[in-house]
Formats: structure tokens, sequence, C-alpha cells
């Protein structure tokens, strides 16, 4: 019996691309809702083009703001291709926002009644390559003792279900606030950033993963970063924030080694 077709074709990008691999920085960025490609295979999951530019299908201009990120810091940075309707590489596979049948108010009907082969597939060639090579790299700074800080990088919406958020970024975190608290202090030094604790979000052990399995777990400095995206939908936006976030880690690093 023939087995069954793989999601992604040979010709289709890799789930997964690293940018600075020699990069010396402590820093090592990554971006779980870089991209907003479909694999080929799904089609457009039933979504139209307008559907699929908004936050629903990722973080709209983070991936930017770590590029520029990763090359003032000389960072090594980890991004995720494909689209997080797709599966979502910061969701525990186990829960049901791994892969969302609604997203905000927009339902997603080619996510619905998937087979497990289906949900096997999308875990095996895109959530576990991104999470591999991410573990990779880590295992790698460690057995070379090089110190590492996790710096999870994402993007919000300023509205959302009818509700405005004010805050210009968040700083969040789980069981280990000592980055974030640093952070917090120097993003908001100056008074005119309205930066959130642990808001719009909040990590949980429910269904967060990436800071959960790759920074707690290690015990590795950490911290998870959200921008109001339409502060960072253009170059501009991306470029003036990651000077300021580089800022702020640059000077929160000093303060953690002193």
């Amino acid at each position: 019996m023939a087995s069954a077709p793989g999601l992604l074709a040979d010709d289709e990008p890799s789930a997964v691309y690293a940018l600075r691999e020699s990069g010396r920085s402590p820093f090592f960025l990554v971006c779980d809702h870089a991209g907003r490609r479909l694999p080929r295979r799904l089609g457009s999951l039933g979504l139209t083009d307008d559907e699929l530019q908004r936050h629903i299908a990722w973080d709209i201009g983070a991936a930017g703001v770590v590029h520029l990120m990763a090359e003032a810091l000389d960072a090594v940075a980890i991004l995720q291709t494909y689209s997080r309707l797709v599966i979502d590489c910061n969701r525990s596979p186990h829960v049901p926002s791994s892969i969302v049948e609604l997203s905000e108010h927009t339902e997603v009907p080619g996510n619905r009644s998937l087979s497990q082969t289906e949900r096997d597939a999308r875990l095996n060639e895109i959530f576990r390559p991104y999470h591999d090579r991410i573990r990779l790299e880590l295992d790698r700074r460690e057995k070379d003792k090089i110190p590492t800080a996790l710096i999870a990088v994402h993007s919000f919406t300023p509205v959302f279900k009818g509700a405005g958020r004010a805050w210009h970024a968040g700083i969040l975190y789980n069981h280990d606030a000592r980055m974030a608290r640093s952070m917090l202090a120097h993003l908001r030094r100056d008074g005119d950033l309205v930066v959130g604790d642990n808001q719009p979000y909040a990590i949980t052990d429910a269904s967060d993963y990436t800071i959960p399995v790759h920074g707690e777990h290690r015990g590795l400095p950490h911290v998870e970063i959200e921008i109001r995206q339409d502060l960072i939908a253009d170059e501009a936006g991306q470029r003036w924030w990651s000077e300021r976030l580089v800022q702020a880690l640059v000077a929160t690093w000093e303060t953690m080694s002193g």
C-alpha cells in the first residue's frame, strides 16, 4: 500500500529558516509567527486573500523587527515560514488552539474535521522542524558554554474583538520574571511608551510552548516581547522598534550580568 502523501512538496520552502547562524550575541531570537505562507496542498484553507493578510494568519511586522534586531545584535534568529493557521508553533499540539477552526470571529473551513493523519502531517513537517531547529541551536550553545538569553518576538492587534488596546508593547513572562522586570523598567524609563506587564497576553503552562519549553525548562533567561502591529507595519516602524528593543535588551543584559 502506498504511503500517504506529505504536506509540503519538494519545491516548497522549509518550515524554518535561520539568520546570522554564526552570531556571537548572547541573545537568541525566535519568531513563532513570522510567516503567512500556506502549503500548496492546503489551498487557501477556505479563506480570502484579505483574511490571509490579517493577524489571524501571522504576526504582522514581527519578522521585520527580528531581522533588524539580529543584524544590530549579531544574534542568531530562528523564524517560522508558514502561517499559524496551518499549525500554531507557540501552542502545545495537544490544545485546541494548535489548529484553529475559529480565529477571532473568522471561521477556517480548511481546518474542520481533520483526520489524525492530516494533523500529524502539520505537526511533523511544520511544528517539529521549527522547534527541533531551536533545540539544536540551544544544545550547541550549551555545549560550547555560550551565555544565552531567549527572546521571542510577536505582534498584537490594536483592536481585539471590538476592544481597543492602549499598550504600545507588552513584556510577557510566566514563572521567571527576572529578565521581564528589567526590560519593563528600561522600556518605561522615558515615559513615552505604554508597556504592558503581561498584557495584552500572559504566558501560561496550559497553552504556550516556546518560552516554557525552550526557556523555562532549560533555566535560561528569557522574555517574550509583543509589539502593537500598527506600529511595525512598515519599515520605519520596524526600525524604530528594533532600535528601542536592542537598547533595552543590552541594558537589561548588563544589569543582569553585573
